[in-house]
């Protein structure tokens, strides 16, 4: 009779663990479900780069769609849709800035709450080492555009801007107005800086910015020909009209945007101003490297 017993209550220990896991399969198989069905509301589709009539070449942006499976993962032990626990893929554009012909670029897309500081140097010496402190202490990056002559005279700078990790640009040869240089010319002062830059960075130079935003046609193809985009700005500090710090910095947090490329030189004013001026766009905005800036990645 005792045998009787145990036998029926382990059978009966059984049934309520086969119980258990047919209810635990079935909400489970009901979170995926559903995973799957809200996966829609969640899609964005992808944006192709083009060329805009006021913006010239402008980055696309990746859309992105509900990883089903790593989204489930995450909710699993929770066995309930949240959707602070989707995991996503992005899905890149059909049309990349690299498909675009030879255009110069502003900005960055304007879905981005992000955006890059670009210091263009054929001077100011003096003020470059307050600034890399300034980057440092916020652990951002900045985007230096750096005429071959000054590299040329200013090795340990060089080497300091390369090793605190900026991204190094170039900004032609002696400051010459690249809107005035025919095509062989234009490619003779890139390849004479780039080689400069070059021996610092270790890296291909694959931007440029003109000196004073001054160019051609024939600057933007010659320069696109050579691998290297043109790099423009959509802020402006004016720094080197010698602004008040007050000024500089409303001037800048004024008209900030998503996407924004901010345009300084190494002044004393700037470098007063550097400090604060991150403060305030950081409340705001991202400061990111302009590769990131102008990538599709969301």
């Amino acid at each position: 009779m005792i045998r009787v017993t145990a036998f029926i209550f382990l059978i009966a220990i059984i049934a309520g663990v086969q119980d258990k896991h047919t209810v635990s399969t079935s909400a489970d198989a009901t979170l995926y479900e559903t995973i799957k069905e809200k996966r829609q509301d969640y899609y964005i589709a992808p944006q192709n780069a083009k060329i805009d009539k006021v913006w010239k070449k402008t980055p696309g942006l990746n859309g992105r769609e509900v990883n089903v499976d790593k989204s489930y993962q995450n909710m699993k032990e929770d066995r309930k849709f949240n959707e602070k626990k989707l995991a996503y893929n992005e899905i890149s554009p059909e049309i990349s800035l690299k498909d675009l012909p030879a255009a110069p670029i502003y900005k960055g897309h304007v879905d981005k709450k992000m955006v890059s500081l670009l210091i263009n140097v054929s001077w100011g010496e003096e003020y470059i080492p307050s600034m890399l402190k300034t980057f440092a202490s916020h652990r951002i990056k900045g985007n230096f555009f750096i005429d071959g002559a000054f590299a040329k005279d200013n090795k340990q700078l060089m080497q300091m801007i390369a090793e605190d990790g900026h991204v190094i640009g170039s900004h032609g040869y002696g400051h010459p107005d690249f809107s005035k240089l025919d095509a062989s010319s234009v490619e003779k002062n890139l390849e004479s800086t780039n080689e400069i830059l070059e021996a610092f960075t270790d890296e291909n130079i694959k931007w440029f910015a003109p000196p004073s935003g001054s160019f051609s046609n024939q600057t933007l193809e010659t320069a696109y020909a050579m691998n290297m985009e043109t790099v423009l700005w959509s802020v402006d500090t004016i720094d080197w009209r010698k602004p008040t710090k007050g000024v500089l910095i409303e001037r800048v947090v004024s008209k900030l945007h998503n996407g924004a490329t901010i345009l300084m030189h190494p002044t004393e004013v700037t470098s007063e101003s550097l400090d604060d001026l991150i403060k305030m766009i950081k409340e705001d905005y991202k400061i990111v490297e302009y590769p990131r800036l102008i990538s599709e990645k969301r």
